[in-house]
């Protein structure tokens, strides 16, 4: 099960760095659409998923090297959700929250990932 929670990481990372930067290229050009939503969506949803994993492999007794890592993890889900609480009812600005918050979210996975190793 550990090399399931690797592999979604690896995940999360390219999609967080990939959602993020489409969110910021559509907002740059005032074109947001349902492809660049659906892809914020995917990032939140494997981060709570890689979460949910690394809870299990907690529950089980299985522990990151470094204590950061749950730090890092935390920190990164944090981040991804911050905008459904912060973040415009409406408007570009909403599209800039969530994909400056997913870019945070992958910068705080890539720390994780790497103190998790």
């Amino acid at each position: 099960m550990t090399s399931v929670h690797e592999v979604l990481g690896v995940a999360v990372l390219a999609v967080c760095f990939g959602s993020a930067v489409a969110g910021l290229v559509s907002y740059r050009r005032r074109a947001g659409g349902a492809l660049v939503a659906h892809s914020l969506a995917l990032a939140q949803t494997l981060l709570i998923a890689q979460a949910a994993l690394g809870l299990l492999l907690l529950s089980d007794g299985r522990r990151a090297p470094d204590r950061l890592h749950y730090a890092y993890g935390a920190f990164a889900l944090g981040a991804a959700l911050s905008p459904w609480f912060y973040a415009p009812a409406e408007g570009p600005k909403r599209l800039l929250w969530f994909a400056g918050t997913t870019l945070l979210a992958g910068a705080l996975a890539v720390r994780a990932f790497m103190t998790g190793l």
